[in-house]
């Protein structure tokens, strides 16, 4: 049985517009050489299933000599996904992971109680021109993993499955989604993948999950016979049966959901949490600076800078 189930119960035009709950469209930032646009937080949605935030950065052309220096910093109570379309970064963090990830390849990092790290161009990008070209999300974590010691996995391209068909390619990141698995180890109901369209090609959303969104990254896509162009998200109402179109020039999405979080989350800078209290706690050890005896070390190698909290 063909992965893409039968297209006329949510084909696009008989759906109505009313199916999109949330249109966002992202804020952009200039963050010196380089753009990024967030998406999550929104004014009028939090999160989609367990994400919670949401950046693209670049696309950015850098030149000889130059890169992007995220230097180490903290988070706790979250996941963070780094997927890139193209250039690289060199991950760095308190758990003693070291590695560069590449385009098409996951990075998934679990901060749990309290985790630093660092990204960084690597040094081998930066002996040429480079580009930067990715996005980057968090997944909050439910209640009973908020606590957890941090964990690091790296998966490579291979890991990662891949449906093709009908002019649709998916490769799926986190989760599951379409009868595959994701290999990465996820602590809530969870679909993440990144899709490629051709010229008018159908994709069906996963109708198994209570929260589905898509990130227009290239291209456009139709709903109901509405068009949608790059750079916008869109939440879609539970349990509607959704179909989108590419439009003449393809497109390229980002589509992500699962399962709501038992209540909202606070957030204050990369610090994610059910509780205030917690916030509190994990501001006073980054402040305190007392590497390696709380919740926060720096990365082995990457100890001489950090970021410091903000006023």
């Amino acid at each position: 049985m063909s992965w893409n189930p039968g297209i006329e119960p949510g084909c696009p035009d008989q759906i109505s517009v009313d199916a999109i709950e949330t249109l966002i469209v992202p804020r952009a930032r200039d963050l010196g050489g380089f753009e990024v646009r967030r998406a999550l937080p929104a004014p009028k949605r939090q999160m989609v299933g367990p994400f919670i935030f949401f950046d693209q950065a670049g696309p950015a052309e850098l030149l000889t000599g130059q890169g992007i220096d995220v230097r180490p910093h903290p988070h706790i109570g979250l996941g963070t996904v780094t997927y890139l379309y193209r250039g690289d970064f060199h991950h760095r963090d308190s758990t003693g992971a070291d590695q560069i990830i590449r385009p098409g390849e996951l990075n998934w990092m679990v901060a749990g109680r309290g985790v630093s790290h660092s990204e960084r161009t690597s040094a081998a990008a930066r002996t040429g021109p480079n580009s930067l070209f990715g996005i980057q999300t968090w997944l909050a974590l439910p209640e009973s993993h908020e606590e957890m010691a941090p964990t690091f996995e790296h998966h490579g391209e291979a890991a990662l499955p891949m449906i093709e068909d009908g002019g649709v390619s998916v490769r799926l990141i986190l989760g599951s989604a379409y009868g595959k698995q994701a290999p990465a180890t996820m602590f809530s109901e969870t679909f993440y993948a990144d899709v490629k369209l051709e010229a008018a090609a159908l994709l069906p959303m996963p109708d198994n999950h209570e929260d589905r969104g898509i990130y227009i990254v290239e291209g456009s896509i139709s709903i109901a016979g509405q068009e949608f162009s790059a750079p916008q998200m869109m939440v879609f109402r539970p349990g509607d049966r959704i179909t989108v179109a590419a439009g003449g020039g393809g497109a390229r999405i980002m589509i992500l959901g699962g399962a709501t979080l038992s209540g909202p989350r606070y957030i204050w800078w990369n610090f994610v949490a059910s509780s205030k209290d917690r916030i509190e706690d994990a501001k006073a050890e980054w402040r305190a600076q007392n590497w390696g005896e709380g919740r926060f070390d720096l990365p082995i190698d990457d100890r001489d800078e950090h970021i410091p909290l903000p006023d």
